[in-house]
């Protein structure tokens, strides 16, 4: 008898402010690539109220307001080395504050109970953004369409 892989919820924000949007980098693992913030939904938490708090522990911005909820799609991560399914809660958030080009955040509270993990964010424009890691730009197709 094979046992079905659990199903893990995450919050996933695609963030813009004007006609661009919020990506990261890890600063000194590349091998991570272009990212979004996204995290794990904890237990009796809110999709809305996880992918807030997200996109605050790894970013830094506080004025953020969602603007549109975009789907669940779940996602098999057995090719990236996790024997889990995500089912993945994507967001369009907006920055309504003022905006660096780019700035270091350090997240303080990973996952991996590990040390601060040093991010390194830039905003991309909607109609040039890079190739996002662990398919994770799987609806940006969808969301780049509504956002302009």
């Amino acid at each position: 008898m094979t046992l079905a892989n659990p199903v893990i919820d995450k919050a996933v924000a695609y963030i813009t402010h004007g006609d661009r949007l919020l990506v990261f980098s890890h600063v000194g693992m590349p091998e991570a690539g272009i990212q979004v913030p996204a995290g794990t939904i904890e237990p009796g938490e809110l999709p809305e109220d996880a992918v807030l708090r997200e996109a605050w522990e790894e970013t830094g911005l506080a004025t953020l307001c969602v603007r549109s909820f975009l789907g669940v799609p779940e996602l098999d991560v057995t090719p990236f080395g996790r024997d889990e399914i995500y089912r993945r809660h994507y967001f369009h958030l907006e920055l309504t504050g003022a905006a660096s080009e780019s700035w270091i955040h350090f997240e303080q509270d990973p996952s991996d109970g590990g040390p601060p993990v040093e991010f390194e964010l830039f905003w991309a424009p909607l109609d040039n953004v890079p190739e996002l890691a662990a398919d994770v730009g799987s609806t940006l197709d969808q969301f780049t369409g509504e956002a302009r």
